[in-house]
């Protein structure tokens, strides 16, 4: 997917899975944000930026300051964004490997997360993926990530009525509300970051 110029300024968002399943209601999540920017949030452009291709981090993969070249891409994707919204569901209370080895990646120097604004999404059982997304804010600290507060998003994907098809797409109108505001504190969020 390209970034389209449209009037005004563009933000870049760069969309990122823990999920490797490809009916991931995580995924789903983020394909729901894709919509919901072309139809109702202007001036916002998401990409899905794939990283299950991403090796597990092994610095004995670096060579002469350079990455190999899928973590180069990878790295180069999220240096172009304005900002990132990721979309985890929860592993033993925690971040999901795939995506903790993506942050991993792109932390190392330079660190391509520096100074960006971000979100978080969740789906899952009884907690929606909470725990997983405080311990995302924890290592946004590190790699210097600035995470909208409100409004917070996870979805119980157990809890009537149903959310996500069996695509795993996003199909409950109320929940899909709830995202386009994260999707617009996110936009302000940025801006107000970018300054004037």
């Amino acid at each position: 997917m390209e970034w389209t110029v449209v009037a005004g300024p563009v933000i870049k968002v760069a969309a990122i899975c823990g999920s490797l399943r490809k009916a991931s209601f995580n995924r789903g999540l983020l394909r729901s944000t894709i919509e919901i920017c072309e139809e109702t949030v202007k001036g916002m452009q998401i990409e899905l930026i794939d990283v299950s291709q991403l090796p597990m981090i092994n610095t004995d993969l670096e060579a002469d300051g350079r990455f190999p070249p899928v973590v180069e891409a990878f790295r180069q994707k999220v240096l172009e964004a304005d900002s990132i919204v990721f979309a985890s569901p929860e592993y033993n209370y925690s971040v999901t490997p795939p995506l903790k080895n993506a942050i991993d990646w792109a932390s190392r120097p330079p660190n391509v997360w520096a100074d960006k604004a971000a979100a978080i999404v969740s789906s899952g059982g009884p907690s929606g993926g909470r725990r997983a997304q405080y311990h995302l804010r924890q290592i946004g600290v590190l790699v210097d990530l600035h995470f909208i507060n409100k409004p917070e998003f996870s979805v119980n994907r157990f809890e009537p009525p149903t959310k996500f098809n069996s695509e795993g797409n996003l199909v409950e109108p109320e929940t899909k509300e709830k995202l386009e505001q994260v999707l617009q504190a996110l936009h302000r969020f940025t801006l107000r970051l970018q300054g004037p």
